[in-house]
């Protein structure tokens, strides 16, 4: 089979693509013929050695598709050959087929195509599981989604309108600020892309999230980018607000534990494979849940452009230079 494979840290343009043996699933196991493969933040960051996970190369990035099973392994009866799927793992994605844990995959939800099967397990999975299980958002509370553009902040936004929540976005272009809006969220700004981290830029950003929040600030900041705007979003949270760490597009913030104790607010990490390993009850609620929104129309994947698996590379540089609204997925043929 073909694969994208990464043989040296480095950016995108390190990938290649190569002919390797076809897997064959183990007992428990399931191979799946990859249809589509969504492109996440952590796959910028696995071929950078950045990531906290550090596989052994070669190895294929890309951990969210959706495809056909091909093969099951001895002792799965749960999943047939045949069956449209979704799943993934933290790396292997970028092939023509993979291997995973028979529980790891969950049937195409009804009207769900490939492309959009690849960009909804991970993302609204972890902006549901950091809104409800970290944040305990509830309904009237404003919600500050920075980076609300991408995959997932834009879940983050979707979900939150759907929790009853006044979502606020903020996000680098205007372009990426009607998708918000159009998306579900009640208002937002445009902040800028460089930011300095003198206490007088912080404040003037912190100024315009507060505006945009209300007098009280933000009762939760949803946070993927990081950088100097999760200080300037910390400065402008409510009293007890909920700040949720969740990634660093910009880069990993440093955050002053004053302003943690005079807001008498909590920082909560979000880690969605990690809470999943320790809590798959939660996990196959939540799955079931986003499943019902899905197909009631709450919330859709917006795939905003797709590549080819001889452009994997450019896929994965696209999103690593912030240019992506929503999702962006690699298709196999």
């Amino acid at each position: 089979m073909k694969a994208v494979l990464s043989r040296q840290v480095g950016g995108p343009e390190t990938l290649t693509i190569e002919e390797v043996p076809t897997p064959a699933p183990g007992p428990g196991e399931v191979r799946v013929a990859v249809r589509a493969c969504g492109v996440n933040y952590p796959d910028v960051l696995l071929l950078r050695d950045a990531y906290q996970f550090k596989p052994e190369r070669p190895f294929s990035p890309g951990g969210e598709i959706a495809g056909v099973v091909d093969a099951v392994g001895e002792g799965v009866t749960a999943v047939k050959v045949g069956d449209r799927v979704i799943g993934g793992a933290l790396w292997g994605g970028m092939a023509e087929k993979m291997v995973m844990p028979s529980e790891r995959c969950i049937p195409l939800p009804t009207g769900m195509s490939f492309e959009e099967g690849a960009g909804f397990l991970t993302t609204y999975g972890t902006s549901y599981h950091g809104l409800k299980q970290r944040g305990a958002l509830k309904p009237g509370e404003s919600l500050l989604v920075l980076g609300a553009g991408g995959g997932v902040g834009l879940a983050a936004v979707e979900l939150g309108k759907a929790m009853g929540a006044r979502v606020i976005a903020a996000v680098s272009s205007q372009e990426k600020l009607d998708l918000a809006l159009a998306h579900g969220a009640s208002g937002g700004f445009i902040y800028p892309k460089e930011v300095g981290d003198d206490p007088a830029s912080l404040k003037a950003l912190a100024a315009e999230f507060k505006a945009g929040c209300g007098p009280d600030g933000a009762d939760v900041v949803f946070d993927v980018v990081g950088g100097p705007y999760a200080e300037a979003a910390l400065r402008a949270i409510a009293w007890e607000g909920r700040f949720l760490v969740v990634g660093f597009a910009a880069s990993p913030p440093r955050m002053p534990l004053n302003l943690i104790l005079l807001k008498g607010c909590s920082v909560i990490g979000v880690f969605l494979g990690a809470y999943s390993e320790r809590n798959p009850s939660v996990r196959k609620t939540n799955v079931a849940e986003l499943v019902r929104l899905f197909e009631e129309g709450t919330i859709r994947p917006f795939i905003s452009r797709t590549f080819p698996m001889e452009e994997a590379g450019k896929a994965v540089a696209w999103l690593a230079d912030r240019k992506v609204q929503g999702k962006v997925v690699v298709t196999f043929p």
